[in-house]
């Protein structure tokens, strides 16, 4: 069965990539009223190619944004376990599209990468499963295990619409373990089995000094700047060896045992100095910063605004200063609680002369961890070795993906990340690209998965 299914997979490469151009090439911006139709075209795309799969029960279902596309093929036997296939079909925008080599929605092939948005996040990772299930038809007729897929269109704008279908429609989406495709590999051509992602929470607020600008001249002394008052707030959340100082953060935390620890430090790491031109690193007192990104809570400032932007000089006491925080959080920790302690730590050291007005973050996402020892984590841990030629390593990412959690947490199942990105994919950003091989190892990875999940 699966030499047939490869030389399937291997003989309609051309095809396949054709039909992925396709669907690359349909703008499903999310975030842009304008593209709402074609947020609607992707997902008939979707629908119409299960439909082609002699997939069952599919479903464009209608939600107060965007469609979820569902569709499922249960004739595997009861005997047979049942996996929820995750992804997302909608698009980051394009902008700033001057700095693109190519037009992001007419895909293009340059040294061994498929330049497209949405080529690796997340249409060619989610079309990759499509492709292998049609390799499975077209040849032995039916999968080799139970699938219900659940694609839908605003993963890149909150997933708000699947919280809602999720948590109402339990009995509709159960299975015994979830696959998302929806992250990546530590390096090109290295299979990584991500099992752990962190949570994540934010606010934002801002500090009110005078009604309105005020003459620099005329009432500096007299009147607290706003935006002074700010720096003094924000390095009050952390000291100079990156321990935040909010009292109670770190109450929660999951702490790294030797094992994990060991983990970590086997997974190849990014030379950050060389890759983001940074003069050095500045991870946590205590940790490396391998440990620090992936498995240790964070506190960063997103954005900071206040006064004057122009050119030149404009002598003012600003009326206003803004910030935008995020924390991504690791096992153990609520983002509710830390929400509250991050507020609670504002109001207690607002300075003197500015009055302060908080807005949360509504959504937030609890950190994800799964057994790397589980069956079938091993099992997919195995099958990338057997695509890729390498073993496999296992590592947490600083990332977060909040359906991960919220699927396991309404359904009690493991949930496998079977990522096929690289760090060179530029995700979000102009020449997002996606390599070929990993859409050829990738389904290959997939090939022998499905069949070593069946054979238990």
């Amino acid at each position: 069965m699966t030499e047939q299914v490869l030389a399937y997979l291997k003989s309609n490469r051309e095809k396949l990539l054709e039909k992925l151009n396709d669907f690359l090439s349909i703008p499903s911006v999310s975030t842009d009223s304008i593209h709402k139709e074609d947020v609607r075209k992707a997902a008939v795309f979707v629908a119409d190619y299960l439909q082609e799969l002699h997939f069952e029960n599919i479903e464009i279902m209608e939600t107060n944004g965007h469609p979820l596309v569902y569709g499922d093929w249960l004739k595997a036997g009861d005997d047979a376990p049942t996996v929820l296939l995750y992804g997302h079909y909608d698009v980051q925008p394009a902008d700033p599209l001057e700095q693109w080599n190519s037009e992001p929605f007419k895909p293009e092939v340059r040294d061994g990468r498929l330049y497209a948005r949405g080529s690796s996040d997340d249409k060619g990772q989610v079309f990759m499963h499509l492709a292998v299930f049609e390799a499975y038809m077209e040849t032995v007729g039916e999968l080799p295990i139970n699938v219900k897929v659940c694609l839908e269109g605003e993963e890149e704008i909150g997933s708000e619409s699947l919280y809602k279908i999720l948590e109402e429609q339990t009995e509709k989406f159960s299975a015994d373990f979830s696959v998302i495709s929806d992250s990546g590999m530590v390096e090109a051509g290295q299979p990584t089995i991500v099992y752990g992602l962190k949570g994540f929470t934010g606010l934002e607020f801002s500090l009110k000094g005078p009604d309105y600008d005020l003459h620099s001249g005329m009432y500096g002394g007299a009147v607290k700047n706003p935006a002074m008052a700010m720096a003094h707030l924000l390095s009050s959340l952390k000291d100079a060896d990156e321990v935040v100082q909010v009292e109670g953060f770190y109450d929660d935390v999951e702490e790294l045992t030797d094992q994990e620890r060991q983990l970590i430090d086997e997974v190849p790491g990014e030379d950050f100095v060389k890759s983001t031109g940074i003069v050095e690193v500045t991870p946590e007192k205590g940790f490396t910063a391998k440990e620090h990104t992936t498995a240790r809570p964070t506190l960063e400032i997103n954005g900071l605004y206040s006064g004057y932007q122009g050119e030149g000089t404009k002598t003012i006491i600003p009326s206003t200063a803004t910030a935008k925080l995020t924390c991504r959080l690791v096992p153990g920790q609520d983002p509710n609680k830390i929400q509250d302690l991050l507020v609670n730590h504002l109001e207690k050291h607002v300075p003197k002369g500015v009055t302060i007005q908080i807005e949360r973050e509504p959504l937030s996402a609890r950190a994800y961890k799964v057994d790397p020892n589980h069956p079938l984590i091993q099992k997919a841990a195995e099958s990338y070795s057997k695509a890729f030629g390498k073993e496999t390593v296992f590592a947490r990412m600083g990332g977060s993906i909040p359906v991960v959690e919220l699927i396991e947490s309404i359904y009690k199942i493991p949930v496998v990340l079977l990522g096929f990105g690289t760090p060179e994919d530029r995700l979000h950003s102009p020449n997002e690209s996606f390599p070929l091989e990993s859409f050829d190892k990738g389904m290959e990875t997939l090939v022998y998965y499905w069949n070593e999940v069946k054979n238990g």
